[in-house]
Parts: structure tokens; sequence; C-alpha cells
């Protein structure tokens, strides 16, 4: 059995739901995971934000333009009266669901409830069109094995023992349908996977199935070897370790969420990138081997902070540098990359809630430079020091572009630059001229 995940944009119209169906009905009985429709949550989110600023007349209209959306979507997809009105039974319920919130005092809580309603609304809606089509189609409601930890982290046994009992009272299923992103907290309430966690609710469900493979569908054939919004005669890469792919999906390569491939790869249960309108593209085969010696692909991280302590009282101070860490820490603030000197460390962030009081922290230790607007341009593939010249072709390629960083080393399979955003698109040209096109 395999895993077909679909994101929004594969189920964004009556249309693309159409061919996702009959796409799935042909690859037999697997397990298919479904996104939101497109633009679905982040509706859900300005309703809540309405929600949160007691704008509730704002939220209300919010929520009648989304309901006529999906009124005009159902009345496309079908033509039996009956699949009809089970699907709209099954939509209006979620809209109820949304109005009662706005008779109460709005939480956290209530928000993630909301969020949860776009996935229950696509499954919903794809289950009652396969049982149109007479697909013996069986709907496993994530929230009913789906949970994570205290750490929200999967709670593996809990997911694997509910798993497996309701796929074995549902035997006689063609299809099974279930949501992403969706799940429930050790408290029992909703929770979800964070954004993006479609992707790894498809991940850790192939993992607890023992899956042949975990397909992420998407509307591009595969992960592209540099961004084709911004360079042109990009190609899929065919392979990628797991390694790799998560740095590029860490490091801004959109078609992968970076948490996906990790259940995947401890239960060594192969990745594939397909793309739905173009369902016979090899798409990018991710496993636990690749090819060697080779220069894979290009990725970009936008919205970095650059941030530079220098102190030449701590020259050469042990302990230095876990302060550093500890403010990072105490302000709940990831880093990205890092480069030491004998008097001073630079770090990067992308994330800029705290920074005021990560640099009021820094300040007790030393100079602080702050720089924004900047980019994280990432080269994968088998790096791995011995392979001598790499890095030099990578530097070699953007040598007119002025950069504040360079990380490589921390693994085997990327060298990291960083640059201003204005250099980003000449910088992107410049290595895929150099690296993939010479």
């Amino acid at each position: 059995m395999k895993v077909l995940k679909f994101g929004g944009t594969s189920v964004g119209t009556a249309q693309r739901i159409k061919n996702v169906a009959a796409l799935v009905t042909e690859r037999g009985k697997n397990i298919i995971v479904l996104s939101a429709m497109s633009g679905t949550t982040n509706s859900l989110v300005q309703i809540s934000e309405r929600l949160h600023n007691e704008d509730i007349e704002g939220a209300y209209g919010i929520i009648e333009g989304l309901k006529q959306k999906y009124a005009r979507t159902l009345e496309e997809m079908f033509d039996s009266e009956e699949y009809l009105n089970l699907a709209k039974a099954k939509v209006q319920e979620c809209f109820d669901f949304i109005r009662l919130h706005t008779m109460s005092n709005f939480s956290e809580r209530y928000e993630k409830e909301i969020l949860a309603q776009g996935e229950l609304m696509s499954t919903n809606i794809m289950h009652a069109y396969l049982l149109s089509q007479g697909v013996k189609s069986v709907l496993l409601p994530a929230l009913d094995y789906m949970r994570i930890d205290e750490n929200a982290e999967p709670d593996y046994d809990y997911i694997k023992a509910h798993l497996h009992d309701m796929l074995d009272a549902s035997a006689h299923a063609d299809i099974y349908i279930t949501q992403g992103f969706i799940c429930r907290n050790p408290e029992g309430d909703i929770d979800n996977l964070q954004r993006g966690g479609s992707d790894y609710s498809a991940s850790i469900i192939g993992a607890m199935i023992d899956a042949e493979e975990v397909q992420i569908w998407t509307d591009i054939d595969g992960m592209h070897n540099n961004d084709p919004r911004f360079v042109e005669k990009t190609a899929p890469v065919h392979e990628l370790a797991f390694e790799e792919a998560a740095e590029l999906a860490y490091f801004g390569a959109k078609i992968l969420h970076p948490t996906c491939v990790r259940p995947a790869q401890e239960h060594n249960i192969p990745v594939r990138l397909l793309n739905t309108l173009c369902p016979e593209a090899f798409g990018t085969l991710i496993h636990n081997s690749s090819e060697t010696g080779k220069i894979k692909a290009i990725a970009a991280k936008d919205n970095i902070t650059s941030i530079k302590i220098k102190s030449s009282r701590m020259l050469l101070a042990y302990g230095f540098l876990r302060k550093i860490f500890e403010i990072f820490e105490d302000n709940k603030t990831a880093i990205d990359m890092i480069t030491t000197s004998e008097v001073g460390v630079s770090v990067t962030i992308d994330n800029t809630k705290n920074l005021e009081q990560i640099i009021s922290g820094l300040k007790t230790l030393g100079e602080v430079t702050v720089e924004e607007d900047m980019v994280i341009i990432c080269v994968v593939g088998d790096l791995k020091w011995q392979n001598t010249g790499f890095e030099a072709k990578v530097l070699n390629a953007i040598s007119t572009i002025p950069v504040r960083m360079i990380s490589y080393g921390g693994s085997n399979h990327n060298v990291s630059v960083l640059i201003h955003k204005d250099d980003k698109i000449e910088a992107l040209n410049l290595l895929s001229n150099h690296l993939f096109n010479n």
C-alpha cells in the first residue's frame, strides 16, 4: 500500500478534485491524504484574526465569502443529487462549527479548531465524490488516530495502534481518505502539525503502515535544481538522499515540508515528489541512498537577519559561545548559520519576533551589528570534504556577488552563503549557469 498526499492547489477547484479522484482510482488501494482547498487555510486564519480582535462582522464577511466558494465548487462537481446533498451537509457542518465560535470568548484552542475545518471539508467532498463514482471510499478521520505528545512530537505508538484498528475494520475499501495537518494533543483537543504539515502527516502514516512509498503530489514535476520562478531552464532532480532533501526543504525549496522526510527516513520508506498536472513525469525520488560526486540543487531562504557579536575582551574565553546560544534559547529563536573568529561570532535567524530582546541580551557580551533583508543561498549535493573542488566551484560562480557569510562542513551535503536580497536572483542564475549549464 502507498500513501498519496495532495496539496491545496491539487484540490483547489472542482475540476482538479475530479482529476485527483481519477488519478487515485487508477492506482489501486492506497491511503489518500488531503490538504485543505487552496486559499481555505488563509481564509480561516483571517477569520481567526478577526475573532481575536472581536471583529465579528468582519469574520462573518469572510465566512460568507468562503461558504459561497464551496457552494459553487459543489454545484460544479456533482451530477447526483444524493451525493451533492451528502457533500453539502458535511460542508455545512463545518461552517456551522465555525459560526459557533463567533459566539464565545475566542482563544488559541478555538483557532486550531477553526483551522481544522479546511481539511475536514476537502476530505468529505472527495469522499462523497468517489462514492458518487461507485468507488468504495472509506474516510479515516485523522482526529481519531493522529496524536502528538506533550513535546508536540507524533505519539507513534498511539497512531500506529489506532490507525491499524481502523484499517482492519474497513478492509473492504477500495481507497482510504484522510486529513493531513490536523491531529489531537495529549489533552484530546484539536491541534495541528503546523503549516505545511500535510506532508508530515503523509510521512507519519507511511511509516506507521510500512508503506511501499509515500508520494507527495503538487503542481510541479518534482524538486527542481533551482527556483523556476527566478531561473530559466531548471530541471527536476531525479534522485536525492533524505539528507539532501531535508537541506533543500529547510533552506527554501517550497515543494516539500522540512519535517516530512524524518519519519520516512527513519523507517526507510521512499518518498516520491510528483505532479498532478503531469502524472506520467518521473518526479523526484528521495530515499536512503543517492548518486555520489554530484551537485544536485540550489535553494534560497529569504527574510534572513544577520547578527554579529564582537568582543575583544572575550578573546579565547571559554563559555562565550554558550552564553550566546543561551540568549537565543531563552528567546525561543533558532539559528540557521554560524561563523566564528577569535573575537567575534556571526549568526543568522529567520524569526525576528524576539529580536529586540536578543539584541539587548547580546549587548551584555559585546558590540552587536544587525543586518536585515538578507538571503541564504544553499547548494546541495555530495559535498564531502574529500570531493575536492566542489566548494570552489560554488564560490567561483558567485565571485562578483558580495558574500557576508560562508558555511561549509556542518554536513556532507551543503555549502551555504549569505548575501543581500538584491543579489539573490543574479546569484541563483550565476550558480545555475556555472554548476548545471556548462
